[in-house]
């Protein structure tokens, strides 16, 4: 499993799926986020711009990521 680190409280969902190179584009991000091909947490996301926070784990095409914020780390303690 592979850990994506980000800013701020959230990350949306096909942001995060460009930005950790899970997919190639944007436009691809959004397209396989339509077609049922990402999960979150176990369940499938259809929701493009779903917000992605602290712990979450996302999954597509055989790669699983859990997102990071050093920003919660820091509020937690």
């Amino acid at each position: 499993m592979e850990t994506f680190e980000f800013s701020g409280d959230y990350i949306e969902l096909n942001k995060l799926l460009k930005a950790s190179g899970l997919c190639g584009t944007g436009g691809m991000a959004k397209t396989e986020i339509e077609k049922g091909l990402v999960s979150v947490d176990g369940t499938v996301e259809y929701r493009k711009r779903c917000k992605i926070r602290n712990g979450q784990t996302v999954a597509y095409g055989g790669r699983t990521v859990t997102a990071v914020s050093p920003e919660s780390h820091a509020t937690e303690s």
